[in-house]
């Protein structure tokens, strides 16, 4: 015999057979385009008072990074350490982060990518205008890193002073370089040069770490107890120069100095626990460094800087 429940129980299991018909035919009409991978341009923390934001002003895959990384050592090692990593050995992402310091009273720039074009978005994309620029510190004079201090002929950030590593100005201004002519030695008159362990501000002071070019500079940021390491290129990647510092990389002019260099501000980031902003980092290019044994490990920040 058949109750009033039964009819009802049925009837639910009917209509809940019939729903999935519904939505797959609701799902239909409303089919969203696809967008294509995307990110944030900017990420931003505290560091004691100062205000820290890195910009993404550039990022590209580039072909044959054993063309570039591991000069000195075997394709087969160099394949066998990026197989250990899930890296693959045909191309890999390089990434271009200028950082932007707020102490209160100066808006400091490090750095400025690739060009104008890509510098002006990243910041605006942050909140800020190139004319609000108080400083721009040049750690060292690679294209990718003068690429953004003119615009059409005038300077990029018009109401800026400049501080670059004397050293750093001086073997550039005695070398044949279109880009340091064109970008960089137009602005020299307002240029501070400055030495190892100078102060650009109270809280930032350069930190010598020759190799990578012959005055490449990195600067240490310090507020309330907190320290920072803006370190420019004296590491590429994550990977292939921490894991393998002694590797020689492509673009390190000195590449001796530049592997010294490497292990010490490697030893000094992991012994000190201190964090760094790595201008080629992966996005958004803010981590730790663990040492294993003789070589080292990137640890990405993930929330240690917002607590």
């Amino acid at each position: 015999m058949m109750t009033n429940l039964d009819l009802t129980r049925r009837s639910l299991i009917a209509s809940a057979a019939a729903l999935p018909l519904i939505g797959l035919a609701q799902t239909a009409r409303a089919k969203a385009p696809m967008l294509g991978p995307a990110t944030t341009r900017f990420n931003r923390f505290m560091l004691g008072e100062f205000e820290v934001t890195t910009l993404l002003s550039n990022s590209l895959s580039v072909p044959d990074p054993h063309n570039i990384f591991g000069l000195n050592v075997s394709a087969e090692d160099f394949a066998d350490a990026s197989e250990k990593a899930k890296l693959p050995t045909d191309k890999s992402q390089f990434f271009f982060t200028p950082t932007v310091v707020n102490s209160g009273a100066e808006l400091v720039l490090f750095d400025t990518g690739q060009s104008s074009g890509d510098i002006t978005a990243a910041l605006g994309a942050a909140g800020y205008a190139p004319d609000q620029i108080d400083i721009v510190v040049i750690t060292h004079m690679h294209g990718d890193h003068i690429g953004g201090l003119i615009h059409e002929g005038s300077a990029t950030f018009p109401n800026a002073r400049y501080v670059t590593g004397a050293v750093e100005f001086d073997a550039w201004a005695g070398m044949e370089s279109q880009k340091f002519d064109s970008n960089m030695k137009p602005l020299a008159d307002k240029t501070t040069m400055l030495a190892p362990d100078a102060s650009i501000i109270s809280g930032i002071t350069a930190v010598e770490s020759f190799g990578h070019t012959p005055g490449h500079m990195t600067y240490m940021i310090e507020s309330d107890g907190q320290m920072l390491l803006i370190a420019a290129d004296f590491a590429n990647h994550y990977v292939w120069s921490l894991a393998h510092p002694d590797w020689e990389v492509k673009f390190d002019m000195d590449k001796a100095a530049a592997a010294t260099t490497r292990r010490k501000l490697l030893d000094m980031l992991s012994t000190d626990r201190i964090p760094f902003v790595g201008y080629h980092m992966p996005w958004p290019a803010v981590g730790y460094v663990d040492k294993h044994g003789d070589s080292y490990h990137y640890v990405p920040e993930s929330y240690q800087l917002s607590l």
